[in-house]
């Protein structure tokens, strides 16, 4: 059918390519074409919103607006998180926000600094 990989994410078999950007349409999830590895290689780390990969004690910056669940919180963007730790999970940055405490981030919507 077609000679395009697997999203290296969500190991989804339908990507299609859009100029030189290859996109999953099942997680949204988007790589270039020129850069394209197999599943080994992205278990390496966890990589941020831009594709970089994050490790222990980076100081991330937050994209979007997140709401504190059970709470009237919100972090807004440009929220600088520093010496985040990488966990396993459906949330896997831990880290100390100024003014909120706590929290659990998704890697998705963190840029490192």
């Amino acid at each position: 059918m077609s000679d395009l990989p697997n999203c290296p994410k969500c190991d989804s078999e339908y990507v299609y390519q859009d100029d030189h950007i290859l996109i999953c349409p099942e997680c949204s999830y988007e790589w270039s074409a020129d850069t394209v590895t197999d599943n080994s290689e992205s278990s390496d780390g966890i990589l941020d919103a831009n594709g970089n990969v994050l490790q222990d004690g980076d100081t991330v910056t937050v994209i979007k607006d997140l709401k504190v669940k059970g709470s009237s919180l919100v972090v807004k963007v440009g929220t600088k998180v520093k010496n985040i730790r990488l966990v396993e999970g459906d949330h896997d940055i831990d880290c100390k926000i100024d003014g909120i405490g706590a929290m659990k981030l998704k890697s998705q919507f963190v840029k490192k600094v």
